[in-house]
């Protein structure tokens, strides 16, 4: 009796087509072609319409989304379809969540199953019991295929002998084995980028010089490493070039570990890379050749490390530009959180412990002034570097007359590929006939363009042999080697920026405890050697530190707080030059500081009258006449006044102003001469 049912035939028949992998797409075209003609197979057995559903192809079916399937399930839900078509389980879903979900979505609905051995009703017991055991077998199948390959690639990897893709700068050999090419240009590139990594210190930096100077880095193409491209580097590939472990020689399998999630009702598979090398599956150190040590490459590692704000205060953090020398070397003896810097203003530095940011009800660990803290650890540096000074210096003079400028020598090698492309170019127009323009008009072309990469390069070449610094004279030798002598002169001078004093200290220093009680700060330096020098100095008390307002000016501005507010008493001090401890203009907000800090009251209008005091301005409307004539007593000595420094207002008493009124109606002829001549105003 036949399964297919006149039901079935009305509705449509579905042709699920899948394979596995892109390459399997590409090359296993005879299973593909098998899986389209079940179309047709379909079309005999009755069914007039027929859709084919190949949106899978190159996708996995062992549990990851996949779109084709999941329209599959959409048009069983809708009850359209009455057939599945495919050429074995195995393609329609890998994993018994999958399969068991399309069976019981066909038995609601009552849609066959339909392979190349036979014909399925999901709702019939013996079929529902042939196709779960199907189900399962293909699911066995893919996890015993999946554990042989890993087995595998487990054990050629234990040997070192796994060479999945040659990184740049080596080549595969017959004998499958890696070791460095021959390409003096991508071999010396590849030390350039070490070099300057160790000058620099960090990735970041190192990124932005080789993008400034324009230099370019080898990207493989092919898998052996034999043929590479010359291109602008990303930040990414910079820096994993610098975490790779081949160039220290070594062979590292197992780096990433896949992490298996679940989202949004999907099985999601990641890659998670291995922190530490003790962490990975196979290390095998002096495999091959390297470009720098085991030693040096696990000490850059440590250094990115380090530059990464992700680890928080694990880390010391990439050196900076601020003016704070021992930032992220610092870590609070309390807690052990590592303290942070601040600015309070433009020449204080303050290093504080966290941890009451982190818990609102604490208190702040440790709080030290910078300036002595830096004080105190580089004198103790510079004593401990006095004896290495001369030989410092004289290593400079070598290096600065034995090496090349890295800018030229990479531009050089870039001018001797070009002229090799060029050579290259003109072998292969001279070997066709000149009269074939199909092919000599594109040789040509080529060749042009060779032509004008070379003289481009060339341009280049000249202008930074021109910008190249001259060599130093006798004058300029004597003068490192007199700085190599005073280790201290060369460390304040101002143009020792403050990267290189933070990168010597972090060169020296591993760690810095810091305690500290109400009068005194306790450092506990740990040396890279292992030795540990106990640093101890008192701390500045309140009041007592470097920017403390001067007392003359304390007291001016208490007595000018009688007279003006405050705004108008920083218009004062700032018209006679005076300044703030931070040599900054006086403020409203300033004036009002200091006034709190030595209680002063707030000026109050209307004092003047409480204490029976008059400004110039009243005492010229009291004795009816024009400020100037007042201003002309006062100067004269005839009229009694007050002025606390030049530019305050004058106070005169209001018995003074009436005893001056009095002499004036006694003689009232000179009082009326002089009041006249001094009231006269020019038009």
């Amino acid at each position: 009796m036949s399964k297919i049912a006149a039901d079935h035939l009305t509705r449509r028949a579905y042709v699920y087509i899948r394979q596995s992998t892109l390459d399997q797409v590409h090359k296993n075209l005879e299973s593909q072609r098998r899986q389209y003609g079940l179309a047709d197979r379909a079309r005999d057995l009755g069914w007039q319409n027929v859709e084919v559903i190949d949106d899978d192809l190159g996708r996995s079916g062992a549990g990851v989304k996949r779109p084709g399937f999941e329209r599959l399930l959409g048009g069983l839900c809708d009850g359209l379809v009455g057939a599945v078509f495919c050429v074995e389980a195995s393609r329609l879903a890998r994993n018994g969540r999958d399969w068991h979900t399309l069976l019981e979505f066909c038995s609601v609905v009552g849609a066959l199953l339909i392979d190349a051995e036979g014909i399925y009703d999901p709702r019939d017991p013996n079929d529902r019991l042939l196709l779960g055991m199907k189900g399962q077998i293909s699911e066995m199948e893919l996890a015993n295929f999946r554990a042989r390959a890993q087995a595998a690639l487990a054990q050629k990897a234990a040997r070192g002998e796994l060479i999945q893709r040659v990184a740049v700068g080596y080549i595969r050999t017959v004998d499958e084995r890696i070791e460095k090419t021959p390409d003096a240009r991508v071999r010396e590139t590849i030390d350039l980028v070490f070099r300057k990594f160790n000058e620099f210190g960090s990735a970041r930096r190192l990124f932005f010089w080789i993008s400034t100077e324009k230099i370019l880095l080898p990207a493989v193409i092919d898998g052996t490493g034999s043929a590479v491209r010359w291109q602008t580097p990303s930040y990414h590939s910079l820096l994993s070039l610098l975490k790779n472990p081949v160039y220290a020689g070594a062979y590292a399998y197992g780096r990433t570990k896949t992490q298996v999630s679940l989202a949004q009702g999907r099985k999601h598979v990641s890659r998670v890379k291995r922190r530490t090398p003790a962490d990975w599956r196979v290390l095998i150190t002096n495999h091959h050749e390297g470009y720098i040590g085991w030693e040096e490459y696990q000490r850059i590692q440590s250094l990115i490390a380090h530059n990464s704000v992700a680890h928080g205060d694990m880390a010391r953090g990439a050196v900076r530009s601020g003016q704070a020398l021992l930032v992220g070397l610092l870590r609070c003896g309390h807690c052990g959180r590592k303290l942070h810097v601040e600015y309070p203003s433009q020449s204080c530095i303050r290093y504080a412990c966290l941890s009451n940011r982190l818990n609102p009800g604490g208190i702040c660990c440790v709080r030290i002034n910078g300036l002595r803290t830096d004080d105190a650890v580089t004198e103790e540096v510079l004593r401990c570097l006095g004896p290495l000074g001369i030989e410092a210096a004289m290593a400079a003079l070598q290096l600065h007359c034995g090496t090349d400028d890295d800018r030229i020598r990479q531009k050089s090698l870039a001018v001797d590929q070009a002229r090799y492309e060029v050579t290259r170019a003109q072998r292969q127009y001279d070997a066709v006939d000149a009269t074939n323009r199909l092919v000599a008009a594109e040789l040509e072309r080529r060749w042009n363009a060779a032509l004008k990469v070379q003289a481009d390069l060339e341009e280049e070449l000249d202008a930074l042999r021109k910008t190249r610094p001259q060599n130093l004279n006798e004058e300029q030798q004597q003068a490192i080697l007199t700085l190599g002598a005073d280790l201290r002169r060369l460390w304040e001078q101002p143009q020792s920026p403050p990267e290189f004093k933070k990168r010597i200290l972090r060169t020296l220093l591993m760690e810095i405890l810091v305690t500290a009680d109400d009068a005194e700060a306790q450092l506990l330096v740990h040396w890279r050697g292992g030795d540990h020098t106990q640093i101890r100095f008192n701390k500045v008390r309140t009041g007592q530190h470097r920017f403390i307002t001067n007392t003359n000016t304390v007291e001016l501005v208490r007595g000018l707080a009688r007279l003006q507010p405050d705004a108008m008493i920083a218009s004062i001090l700032n018209r006679i030059g005076d300044r703030t401890p931070h040599e900054e203009r006086w403020t409203a907000r300033s004036i009002c500081s200091l006034r709190s800090r030595h209680a002063i009251n707030v000026y109050v209008p209307g004092e003047w009258k409480n204490r029976s005091e008059l400004t110039v301005e009243e005492a010229a409307t009291m004795l009816k006449v024009t400020p100037t004539p007042v201003l002309k007593w006062i100067r004269s000595g005839r009229l009694p006044a007050i002025q606390l420094c030049p530019h305050a207002p004058w106070v005169l008493r209001q018995a003074d102003v009436e005893a001056f009124q009095l002499r004036r109606m006694k003689n009232p002829a000179n009082s009326a001469a002089t009041a006249t001549q001094l009231a006269l105003k020019i038009e």
